[in-house]
């Protein structure tokens, strides 16, 4: 049972005359036996037509079958296989065709796109076949691709496949051309409208100049009249000014406006006062004439000697300041204190020694009478201990006698410290100048004297209704410290109640340096502030003493006092000082 379920699931052998059957019989020596129909024995050698009989029966059987699957075939006969030269005629007349569509295309407008319908893909069995082997034709799936391929590449030139190629080729679509780089300058309107152009970079050579014709202009009835009245007018009011000015300052008042022409540099001379001696005229137009000249002249001021100037001494020099001292360590202190003892006491026992001076006598403290008095301590410890605390109460005594000796009395405490401001101005005079907003405060007015004339300082204070002025001038410590007491101590913001003013006191005409305001209250500080307009050095004191406070209600008047002490230009600055923010 199993043997005939085995033998039915194999495919049975082939008959003698089977020739579709896949199963061959094997031989002996295990090769398959020959398929060949007819009666050909093994040992034979087989026949070469009826094998190729055979093959083409089968092809033309296969052939039939495909013409028989097309869509639309009918159950008639497939055509009869074209010859060779039915193959060559119609290559020819396909290249004749896709010449003259080429011919067709190229004498068409490049811009005038072409339209194609659809159509479905033919076949043709001279395009399918296969070129060896048995002559078979490709599936019938992958025709339609094929000829596709085929009509898109008809009327082109065969396209390289290599990447460099490929890259180096121009790309575009069919009826059109690549669009060529104008290089031509952009028109008048492109440019005005264009919002990132600036017309006044580069216009001579991008922008075209447009003429335009002249135009007779005349002058109307009156022009030159009207310009000659203006200019007249003008000159009056110059005249009017000038004559303003000159009685403003007659009567003692200048306006702001002059304080300008202050910082005016006036004019070169005509001739220079080093150059006088040396031309004979008034101006250097004559320095052309030879015979003007006072060069060769025995009247000359030019000579043969040498003349040799007087040496003068830098004055930076007595500015210099004085070395200062090495200190010593607290090791070296101790160490030269100790020396100097030993010095002095070998010096007091050689004296001793020669009966120069008389032993001292013993120190003696609560700490030694035992040791130094001995048997009188014991027999009386009541007296000791009182003979102890006298000599104690002696020596602090006399230790405080030689201290009041050699401190200096009052006087001499004055001529020391002019002494020593003396010394300090010798060095050199500083200069500062301050701008104060308001001194309507007493007490700030008393600060800024007082201050000045302890430190032995020279100059003034502008009390005026805008500004308040004060100029100083002295050594370089004194200054100092009044730097310290104008920008640090003194607080310009406070408001104290007014005192009592004395009788011929010229602040009290003042009524803008009163304390107090119309209403009866105290002035408001708040913004008060002073500011260091000006330091620096000077040759020499140009103010004799403090001058204190001087009251001006104008700047002719402020600037008359600062004239003494060739310190005028000082208001200027004041009046154009900004603070910074």
């Amino acid at each position: 049972m199993a043997d005939r379920s085995s033998n039915m699931l194999k495919r049975p052998h082939a008959e003698e005359n089977d020739l579709e059957s896949q199963k061959r019989v094997r031989s002996n020596d295990g090769s398959p036996r020959a398929a060949t129909p007819g009666s050909a024995t093994p040992g034979t050698k087989p026949d070469v037509n009826q094998m190729l009989a055979a093959a083409r029966a089968r092809a033309e059987e296969l052939k039939a079958r495909l013409a028989a699957n097309r869509p639309g075939a009918t159950g008639s006969p497939a055509p009869p296989t074209p010859s060779a030269s039915d193959r060559i005629a119609q290559l020819k007349a396909r290249v004749a065709a896709a010449t003259s569509r080429s011919a067709a295309l190229s004498s068409q407008r490049p811009n005038t796109p072409t339209t194609s319908s659809y159509t479905p893909p033919t076949f043709s069995d001279d395009t399918s076949r296969a070129r060896g082997g048995l002559d078979v034709g490709l599936h019938p799936a992958l025709l339609g691709d094929i000829h596709q391929d085929i009509q898109r590449s008809k009327g082109r030139t065969p396209q390289p496949k290599f990447a460099t190629a490929m890259g180096n080729q121009r790309t575009g679509f069919p009826g059109s051309e690549r669009a060529q780089l104008d290089l031509s300058a952009p028109s008048l309107d492109e440019l005005k409208s264009n919002p990132y152009f600036d017309p006044s970079l580069g216009t001579r050579n991008v922008i075209p100049k447009e003429r335009h014709s002249r135009q007779l202009i005349f002058n109307e009835k009156g022009k030159y009249i009207q310009q000659a009245a203006a200019l007249r007018r003008q000159a009056q009011l110059e005249a009017m000014k000038k004559k303003i000015a000159e009685r403003a300052r007659q009567a003692g008042l200048e306006e702001d406006m002059d304080t300008d022409k202050a910082f005016l540099v006036p004019a070169p001379p005509e001739i220079e006062w080093w150059d006088e001696g040396l031309v004979d005229g008034k101006s250097y137009d004559v320095i052309d004439d030879p015979s003007k000249l006072k060069i060769d002249t025995p009247d000359s001021i030019i000579t043969i000697y040498i003349q040799h100037p007087v040496l003068i001494e830098p004055p930076q020099e007595k500015n210099a300041p004085t070395p200062k001292p090495m200190y010593l360590t607290s090791k070296e202190q101790a160490k030269l204190r100790r020396q100097r003892r030993m010095a002095e006491l070998k010096e007091q026992q050689a004296k001793i020694r020669l009966g120069l001076e008389p032993p001292p006598p013993p120190k003696v403290k609560k700490g030694n009478l035992m040791r130094v008095l001995g048997e009188e301590a014991v027999k009386d410890p009541t007296a000791v201990e009182a003979r102890v605390n006298r000599e104690i109460a002696e020596r602090a005594h006399k230790h405080e006698e030689t201290n009041e000796e050699r401190k200096l009395t009052k006087e001499q405490r004055l001529e020391k410290l002019e002494r020593q401001q003396a010394e300090d101005a010798a060095h050199g005079i500083h200069v500062r100048v301050y701008r104060i907003d308001s001194l309507a405060n007493g007490k700030h007015r008393y600060q800024i004297s007082v201050n000045a004339d302890q430190n032995k300082l020279t100059g003034v204070v502008i009390l005026h209704p805008k500004l308040n002025l004060v100029v100083v001038e002295g050594g370089e410590h004194s200054i100092r410290k009044y730097d310290k007491l104008m920008l640090h101590r003194i607080k310009w913001q406070e408001m104290e109640a007014p005192r009592a003013v004395e009788e011929g006191n010229r602040e009290e005409l003042a009524k803008w340096l009163e304390a107090e305001d119309e209403n009866g209250e105290l002035k408001d500080l708040s913004f008060n502030k002073c500011d260091l307009i000006f330091s620096g050095q000077a040759k020499q004191r140009n103010f004799r003493k403090w001058l204190g406070a001087r009251v001006c209600e104008t700047d002719a008047q402020a600037k008359d006092v600062l004239t003494r002490g060739k310190m005028e230009s000082f208001w200027n600055l004041a009046k154009s000082f900004k603070r910074e923010v």
